[in-house]
């Protein structure tokens, strides 16, 4: 199981720093979700950041404050998480990319119409889905219900939590986007 709930503080810091330690933390939603293990960092100077163009109403909440949840449709398909960084009035978001399926199997698979855990939440839309996440929640803060993330601690951790600790962690280039300014600004678990 994991450990202390991240706070608002956590996250008031720049994206590229929060980012990477995201891997291997708990996000759940009302109960349901698992270990990260992808995601990517986007911040206003870059290009391929919904910041990027400055606010509009879609993107408000990735302006700010630090520690709430940024949602929004991906292509008008999927639902996307982010989690907000930095200072109030900067456009910086960690894309939450994947995760580990560990709470709330029962949901997820309802959800998602698949057995196979391991395809639950192999993807920022298939995460969204599983865990019931849409724009409702756009803007509500990370540190209060339905949101729970916790850090993880040593002792009593995931596989993946256990690679993490291990220092396996990679960081990359983002593939989604050939225009992104900063060239490690993706991190995973191989």
């Amino acid at each position: 199981m994991a450990g202390e709930r991240l706070t608002r503080e956590f996250f008031a810091r720049t994206v590229h720093e929060v980012a990477p330690e995201l891997i291997g933390t708990t996000l759940m939603v009302d109960g349901v979700g698992g270990t990260i293990v992808e995601v990517e960092a986007y911040d206003q100077d870059d290009p391929a950041s919904h910041g990027f163009r400055g606010m509009t109403a879609r993107t408000a909440s990735m302006f700010g404050p630090a520690g709430h949840a940024y949602v929004y449709r991906s292509y008008g398909v999927h639902w996307c998480l982010n989690l907000v960084c930095a200072e109030e009035g900067r456009a910086e978001a960690a894309l939450v990319r994947a995760l580990e399926p560990t709470h709330g199997l029962e949901a997820m698979h309802e959800r998602r119409g698949l057995e196979a855990a391991r395809s639950l939440c192999s993807g920022p839309g298939k995460l969204c889905q599983a865990l019931g996440i849409t724009r409702v929640l756009d803007g509500l803060p990370l540190d209060e219900s339905p949101f729970e993330l916790l850090a993880d601690l040593p002792g009593e951790q995931s596989r993946v939590q256990e690679h993490a600790h291990r220092g396996e962690c990679r960081a990359t280039p983002r593939d989604a986007t050939q225009r992104a300014a900063a060239p490690r600004s993706a991190w995973f678990l191989p």
